[in-house]
């Protein structure tokens, strides 16, 4: 896993035409909030199980399942969930038990020791998700008054942040520019186009007003 931050503004939430059979649920998935981490969340001291290496039987979970784990974790950490979707994409295509060659854990794809920073067992999907959500928020924050700041923020997701301030920027890697093309990709698929969330904010205001109505 490496990390990201961005010049991601708060979307209104669009359309769900993914998950229709979770209806509003799902829906929280594609809200757009603002970022606001002003300093490293302050990790736990990792106790015997967090340190110890990710276990073999790792959880599946079904996509929406997943969605809604997304869904939770960037209300928590104030980070778009389109943002969270569009690297899980990237970096596991959905696949609790992914692993990779240099041991990167799950669905966000978590380094063993950054799971531990962020006091999480990267084998268990839950804490997979939150603790990456949370770093990308950490992420956006640091990057945050730079120019295209979300490629930053996806180029260190992937490189790390050290790479992207010795480079002021996307580092000249071809694994790292592909990443980041590939992710900003999955953005605009998973991203509510204006038409969408202007949509859904109306339907969501006349429900609201009739309600209001009715309780007169």
């Amino acid at each position: 896993m490496q990390a990201q931050q961005s010049d991601l503004s708060p979307a209104e939430p669009p359309a769900i035409a993914l998950l229709p059979q979770i209806g509003s649920t799902i829906e929280r998935l594609w809200l757009g909030l603002p970022f606001h981490h002003a300093t490293p969340p302050a990790a736990p001291p990792a106790n015997d199980a967090q340190a110890a290496a990710p276990t073999t039987s790792i959880p599946l979970l079904t996509k929406a399942e997943t969605l809604l784990l997304i869904a939770e974790a960037a209300v928590k950490h104030r980070v778009p969930a389109a943002f969270v979707t569009s690297i899980v994409a990237a970096e596991s295509n959905f696949n609790c038990g992914a692993i990779s060659p240099k041991g990167a854990v799950g669905l966000m794809q978590l380094m063993p020791e950054t799971a531990r920073q962020f006091g999480a067992n990267p084998a268990v999907p839950a804490e997979n998700i939150d603790a990456g959500t949370r770093y990308l928020g950490w992420l956006m924050k640091r990057y945050e008054k730079r120019r295209d700041s979300i490629k930053h923020v996806i180029a260190a997701y992937n490189a790390g942040p050290g790479m992207v301030d010795r480079y002021r920027g996307v580092p000249p890697f071809r694994e790292t520019r592909a990443y980041v093309s590939r992710v900003m990709g999955f953005l605009k698929q998973f991203s509510p186009s204006r038409k969408e969330a202007r949509a859904t904010v109306q339907s969501r205001r006349k429900t609201s007003q009739r309600v209001t109505t009715a309780s007169l």
